[in-house]
This record gives C-alpha cells, structure tokens and sequence, in this order.
C-alpha cells in the first residue's frame, strides 16, 4: 500500500500461473477519480495511486499460461526461453501474421476453455 501512495516500484519474484486476488485491482488498473486523486479500491481499502508506481511480476516457469484476462493486461517479457517455448511463441506470431482470423478463434476458445473451468471450480 505504501508504495502505490508514494510512487514506489514493486517487484514480486516467484509468481505461479494463479495470481493473489488482492491484485487484480493494481493489474486491471481499476483506478477511481475522487477530486484531484487517484483511488484504487486494494485489499478491502481505498489507497491513493501516485502514477509513479509501478508493479512487476517475476516468474521462473519456462513458458507460463496466465490467465487470458491477466494477459491481456500486463506486458509479458520472457528474458529465458526454452525451444518449446520458443516454438510456440514463433508459431503463435507466424499465425497472427497469416491467419488471423485463426488466431482469434484460439483465443476465442483460451477465453472460452477458462470461463468453464471456473465454472467447474464452483460449487453447485
């Protein structure tokens, strides 16, 4: 909290695929104008966002598969790739590039196949 008031870097090292849900508010940039301040609504609190701040998400999977939500929000930088990695992320390019009404359809199905396994995870 204190580094999103003071306009501080924070880095947090070690991630999984599944992120803490308290960030999601800092990740989807859920910010709300209140006067002349930035609010965001972090662990059940309103704290006042200095634009400064800034959040960075370190993880050692090889190639990891976040959420196509969080994916969308963030910037991805893979500083270490494995072939496998690499081939799908090339693929992945070639893809977009050539057929990219293909590639929208895959992601169409990402979001897809994510919504019913949080459907399953309910309880009925």
């Amino acid at each position: 909290e204190a580094a999103m008031e003071h306009g501080e870097t924070v880095v947090i090292e070690g991630l999984g695929e599944e992120m803490d849900p308290v960030l999601e508010p800092v990740i989807a940039r859920a910010v709300l104008k209140k006067g002349r301040s930035n609010i965001i609504l972090f662990a059940g609190r309103e704290v006042d966002l200095d634009p400064a701040f800034r959040l960075f998400l370190q993880t050692k999977l090889p190639n990891p598969h976040f959420r196509p939500e969080t994916a969308a929000q963030t910037t991805i930088v893979n500083f270490m790739i494995t072939m496998d990695a690499l081939h799908d992320q090339l693929l992945g390019l070639v893809v977009g590039m050539e057929r990219a009404e293909l590639f929208a359809e895959a992601e169409a199905l990402e979001v897809e196949e994510h919504r019913l396994v949080v459907e399953l995870a309910e309880p009925e």
